[in-house]
């Protein structure tokens, strides 16, 4: 059955949305205004030193800057143009101060993932959302101002920083840019899937791709020919990859500047103010294809016990690929447990990723269990899997190849396979 939710519940998730869409509104303004500090800091020096930095191009490039971050938000502020993955428009009206006034609808429903819709305006070309259950986060926030019934949002430096992520995302995923990092990872990801099921018929494989991020492995998954699903919570992510798997029409047709935002251990202008185009392949899949990116929490969706009988969960998975995710969990135990039951006997669990265990030393009072490798493989094997292929994988991450600065996972790989006598 599908999870119910409190009125609470979903005022508290159209508040996040809402938040979320006023971030990316935002985003001119707050990164003009940080650029602009550095012009204060230059009109502060002694005049001779100013001639200096003039004399080497520093205010010249300071304007680029500009010029780079207004290119940047023309792109973001087409992702939030009609943000319709959960079923419903979002009312917002831009604030002079570059906040967000207005009210989030959200659908809240549990929907038959399908597969190619075709390419009109009003359908998605590649796959549906399914907004299974509320994303969860309480943002009951002072920085909201309310007036006449509507509230506006002041983005904070945590919020751009996730909307700056998503920009680098964006090479990582869908950019000729970012095939050598992507290539690392994604390609044993796939190799090991399809050796997993040679001579089987992909269409009745059933692949799950949680934390899904922008969708390039759930795409290539996909493309293969098997039956994908992608899973993501971040509504960053979500808006992201729906204006390029829906909305985008040809290779290379946005043009963003995703290594603007610092200017430490740069090498050069050239390097700060390297254009990057998406995507760097049409997001298209054939008639009769079954690709889906489904909203919501990995553990709420999957791990819930009781599930809507149009779409099982337990025992109905074929493979799970999980790529730099795992360390996401506050409980690995639970992760590994909803990994397990979900799979069909025999299927097959393939994993890359290091353990950056995202909530050590949070400061939400949240739960976090950090193991170490080996606990990790110990408690897999403990779990009913049996693993194989064990390597390591030395790859970055979102990284800028021509930083002076970079750092390098040495991310585990394996591929784990479900007990065939295992329920």
């Amino acid at each position: 059955m599908s999870p119910q939710f409190s009125e609470e519940d979903i005022a508290e998730e159209q508040v996040h949305f809402s938040n979320v869409v006023a971030t990316f509104q935002q985003y001119a303004q707050y990164s003009l205004t940080a650029n602009n500090r550095r012009r204060k800091d230059l009109y502060r020096l002694p005049h001779a030193d100013k001639v200096l930095l003039d004399s080497i191009g520093y205010r010249r490039k300071l304007q680029a800057i500009d010029d780079a971050i207004l290119a940047n938000a023309d792109f973001l502020r087409k992702i939030v143009a009609n943000p319709d993955i959960f079923g419903h428009g979002v009312d917002v009206v831009a604030a002079e101060d570059g906040g967000v006034e207005g009210d989030v609808t959200l659908e809240d429903s549990k929907r038959r993932p399908s597969g190619f819709q075709g390419q009109g305006d009003d359908e998605p070309r590649v796959h549906n959302y399914s907004h299974d259950h509320l994303n969860g986060a309480k943002t009951t926030d002072p920085r909201r101002r309310h007036g006449q019934g509507r509230a506006r949002y002041i983005a904070t430096d945590f919020d751009m920083d996730k909307l700056r992520s998503t920009l680098k995302q964006f090479v990582r995923d869908w950019s000729e840019d970012g095939k050598a990092e992507r290539d690392l990872c994604y390609e044993p990801m796939k190799s090991a899937l399809e050796e997993s099921f040679e001579g089987r018929d992909r269409q009745t494989i059933r692949v799950l791709v949680p934390g899904a991020g922008l969708g390039r492995l759930a795409y290539d998954v996909a493309k293969l020919g098997f039956a994908c699903q992608g899973n993501e919570f971040s509504h960053y992510m979500l808006l992201s990859s729906y204006l390029i798997l829906n909305r985008t029409e040809s290779i290379g047709e946005h043009t963003i500047y995703p290594y603007i935002h610092s200017f430490s251990n740069i090498p050069s202008k050239e390097a700060l103010l390297r254009p990057t185009k998406i995507p760097d392949v049409l997001p298209d899949l054939p008639p009769g294809s079954d690709f889906s990116l489904v909203a919501g929490d990995f553990e709420e969706i999957y791990g819930a016990e009781a599930t809507d009988e149009s779409e099982p969960h337990a025992g109905q998975w074929d493979a799970v690929l999980t790529c730099f995710f795992i360390d996401t969990a506050k409980n690995i135990v639970n992760y590994l447990r909803i990994i397990h039951r979900i799979l069909a006997p025999g299927g097959v669990w393939i994993n890359l990723g290091p353990l950056l265990w995202h909530f050590e030393n949070n400061s939400t009072n949240d739960p976090s269990i950090e193991l170490d490798l080996e606990e990790v493989k110990a408690l897999v094997r403990r779990m009913g899997f049996r693993l194989s292929d064990e390597r390591t994988i030395e790859t970055s991450y979102t990284s800028n190849d021509q930083s002076m600065l970079g750092y390098i996972y040495k991310a585990a790989f394996w591929k784990a396979t479900k007990d065939s006598e295992s329920t």
